[in-house]
């Protein structure tokens, strides 16, 4: 569609194939929105005649039992291929055109969540069965999809004793699986890639470590390669949570105050906020030590990112795809925002003779810890 950058489509139930030559012409824009702690989705744009087969192809294939009519992207920019999208299709729209016998047809859909989150299993027990090996369990049943678990054990593992209780599935396996990891801090996501059909199911922390990306750099005349580039400090997000322990010695509840302290989250910033409140969580005192404290670790962690930034940036100048979930550096911003930020959210705008990505980077801290960044 671009010099330089290549668009793949590929269509079709389960197992997608190279989208015939009609669909691609009809082809008008592309958008994919990816994002830590949500499902990824995308939307794309055809300009239709009204006799077009694709009203035939997409508006009833889509609805055909018992599969989903499944949709991968894949861009090539300088020659480096990357899977920006895996999904099936959940929603289509007819816009009558402002010229006679011309429509455009808006495909939307969601990543293979979509798939996990049809049918409930409400019921079913897991004796003795960790939360990590409950996860592994339910992302199996979907391995005709290229679908590759990735549990990883929380800090604080409850294993359930089956002569004290026995953990059932409840609702679908997109919500237990979030339930799950709502419970101990954790976050779950398909990945699409690292090729075409393949997908990983990360259930795990949200990893702030790692090989940066190329830096985004700002107010730096001839090498800066975004359009724009806004930070703002949120003071009054930062909280530290205390969870309540129920004590069969002493018979009362104790108070543990909860740091945001976590191997897997290191500070970003030479200066974090000081938590401006605390949150006292008197449900816990029902749960277990271990799982009380694990609760306390995934509220600490969630209010931790007070500073965050939005921008957007031509994908052509910055050389490669900004890619979500991952670390990225910043230049040119000032000493206070200068630095490595993770990469929260990213929306890929695709058109023909324009590749524009929209971002949101947070971070937990001010003033940067490394010298340098990556370029």
């Amino acid at each position: 569609m671009i010099r330089n950058v290549n668009l793949t489509l590929l269509i079709g139930p389960t197992v997608p194939l190279p989208a015939p030559r009609p669909v691609l012409e009809a082809l008008q824009s592309v958008e994919v929105t990816t994002a830590a702690g949500s499902p990824s989705g995308f939307q794309l744009t055809f300009a239709v005649a009204n006799d077009s087969p694709l009203h035939t192809i997409l508006l009833l294939a889509a609805n055909a039992n018992p599969t989903f009519l499944r949709v991968i992207l894949v861009v090539t920019v300088n020659g480096t291929p990357d899977v920006l999208a895996d999904g099936v299709i959940e929603r289509q729209e007819i816009t009558p055109g402002e010229k006679p016998g011309m429509s455009t047809l808006t495909v939307t859909g969601r990543d293979l969540t979509l798939v996990m989150d049809q049918q409930e299993f409400s019921g079913i027990p897991y004796p003795a069965m960790p939360a990590v090996a409950r996860v592994a369990l339910i992302c199996a049943k979907y391995a005709m999809y290229g679908i590759i678990p990735l549990p990883i054990p929380p800090v604080f593992q409850d294993i359930p004793i089956p002569t004290d209780r026995i953990p059932c599935h409840s609702g679908t396996d997109l919500a237990y699986l979030n339930q799950l990891a709502e419970e101990v801090g954790h976050t779950f996501y398909i990945d699409p890639g690292p090729l075409p059909g393949m997908n990983t199911a990360y259930w795990g922390p949200q990893i702030k470590f790692g090989i940066p990306q190329p830096a985004l750099n700002t107010n730096m005349d001839a090498y800066t390669n975004v359009e724009s580039l806004t930070f703002s400090i949120n003071h009054s997000e930062k909280e530290m949570p205390v969870v309540f322990i129920y004590s069969t010695l002493l018979k009362v509840a104790i108070p543990i105050p909860i740091p945001d302290v976590n191997p897997l989250q290191p500070p970003l910033g030479a200066v974090p906020p000081f938590p401006k409140k605390f949150e006292l969580m008197k449900d816990t005192a029902s749960l277990s030590p271990i799982a009380a404290l694990g609760r306390g670790v995934a509220r600490a962690a969630g209010t931790g990112d007070v500073v965050s930034g939005t921008g957007s940036l031509d994908v052509l100048r910055y050389g490669r795809l900004l890619k979500a979930r991952g670390l990225v550096g910043v230049r040119g911003a000032g000493t206070a925002f200068d630095g490595l930020y993770y990469v929260q959210s990213i929306t890929s705008s695709l058109k023909r003779g324009e590749f524009k990505q929209r971002f949101t980077l947070t971070r937990n801290a001010l003033v940067s810890i490394t010298p340098k960044v990556p370029v």
